[in-house]
């Protein structure tokens, strides 16, 4: 197991991470329509034929969303489920179009911050040459 499997959460700087942007990331999260108008406009959802874990509100909602819901208090294996959400699911092209103008890139931005702050990324052997389509 290398350090970084097994470094402690901090949970307490998680929580005040998301509480320094929770006006508007909440506003973001509560607001989302799920009318999937993001989805055509992703490349990766068109290319991995239409699955929905590539819908661009699926990636905010089940990784910034479900951290929000949490309040932070998250341990490492939950922050490993959705670490290929933000970065393997997601290149960060900006192309999701939100008729109700919330802005997801920013979104997965930030958890993605997140998981950065408690060493939580991939890999360099992780990742294929291929990994992202």
């Amino acid at each position: 197991m290398s350090n970084q499997e097994t470094k402690p959460i901090d949970t307490k700087k998680i929580q005040e991470m998301l509480n320094r942007r929770k006006g508007k990331m909440k506003r973001y999260l509560s607001h989302c329509a799920h009318c999937s108008l993001c989805a055509e406009s992703c490349f990766l959802y068109m290319a991995h034929n239409k699955d929905p874990q590539y819908m661009p509100s699926y990636k905010a909602i089940h990784s910034l969303g479900k951290l929000y819901k949490k309040r932070g208090k998250v341990d490492r294996k939950y922050l490993s489920e959705i670490k290929g959400i933000v970065w393997r699911n997601c290149v960060l092209c900006g192309r999701c179009y939100c008729p109700i103008g919330i802005h997801i890139p920013s979104m997965i931005a930030f958890a993605r911050s997140i998981l950065r702050s408690q060493d939580v990324y991939p890999q360099l052997d992780e990742v294929s040459s291929e990994s992202w389509l």
